[in-house]
């Protein structure tokens, strides 16, 4: 098989948990993975498709974390420390029955990433960063319940702010948009990068190159890695079932960044210009796909 696993018999019950026997349920799928993946595609393993099980369960997961994100943004404001968004992110996690993804993650010390101007990604919270009137920062938070997990963020405007931040923010939620109308079940992933890289460009920004998106769902990461500066016509097969985020990092200025703090995390521009993202987690369907968590 495409994935080096064995393949069911024909009267034998189907790989995906499904109940039902394999001709009846994944036996044309795999055979259509199997004709690309010997004309030379690159095909996702079965272990990254979810079934609906997973999915259901994913959108549980989900529910918190869009939970989480709505909850900051009836709060936050001038005046505000990010280490009160991390509390609030915390606190409302538990309580509502799910754990912080972030937390203790390869060593994280806080609940979630609050990215400030000029941060890329994967700010810290501190009490000394307290926002201010015309700041633009992204909350990008991720929860796991029942060993599902979820991952979205957004930008959120502190009061008024230049026209250019507000564009810049504005103009980053079109690019995923751009990167989600891409999303062809079947297609290929290189085309969702390309869309975004398309629509960045396109008014005067850049993407950052070293991180993106991933695989998501049974873990935190997992493959494949959503580059949103790749080729149209490269990538992997946009198989249905296959869960992933999108979140495009967009710059003002060069694409260049700075991972020279010694806090071992927090990611710069390295021009010191604004930089903007937003993350969805989505799975890919047979007509399209569905959006898990925003």
């Amino acid at each position: 098989m495409y994935d080096g696993e064995e393949q069911p018999g024909r009267n034998d019950a189907c790989w995906c948990g499904s109940g039902r026997k394999y001709k009846k349920c994944h036996l044309d799928f795999d055979e259509r993975l199997q004709g690309l993946y010997e004309q030379g595609f690159e095909v996702p393993e079965r272990a990254l498709l979810k079934s609906a099980a997973d999915i259901e369960g994913i959108k549980r997961s989900a529910a918190i974390n869009i939970g989480v994100l709505d909850h900051v943004a009836e709060r936050i404001g001038p005046g505000v420390t990010t280490e009160e968004v991390d509390r609030w992110v915390h606190d409302y996690t538990v309580e509502h029955g799910g754990i912080p993804a972030d937390l203790n993650y390869e060593g994280y010390p806080k609940s979630v990433c609050t990215s400030l101007n000029e941060v890329v990604c994967h700010g810290i919270p501190s009490e000394d960063d307290v926002l201010q009137e015309g700041d633009i920062v992204n909350v990008d938070c991720s929860t796991i319940l029942d060993g599902y997990y979820s991952d979205s963020s957004r930008m959120f405007c502190i009061g008024a702010v230049s026209p250019e931040r507000q564009r810049l923010v504005d103009e980053t939620k079109k690019a995923l948009e751009a990167g989600l109308a891409a999303v062809k079940p079947w297609g290929l992933l290189g085309d969702v990068g390309a869309a975004v890289k398309a629509h960045a460009n396109a008014c005067g920004f850049s993407v950052v190159r070293e991180f993106g998106g991933h695989g998501i769902g049974l873990d935190f990461h997992e493959d494949p890695f959503v580059s949103h500066v790749s080729d149209p016509g490269t990538g992997m097969v946009l198989v249905p079932g296959l869960v992933f985020t999108i979140e495009p990092m967009v710059n003002a200025g060069k694409q260049e960044i700075d991972m020279s703090d010694p806090n071992g995390w927090t990611v710069r521009t390295a021009d010191g210009s604004d930089t903007a993202q937003w993350e969805v987690q989505l799975v890919v369907t047979e007509d399209g796909y569905e959006l898990l968590s925003w």
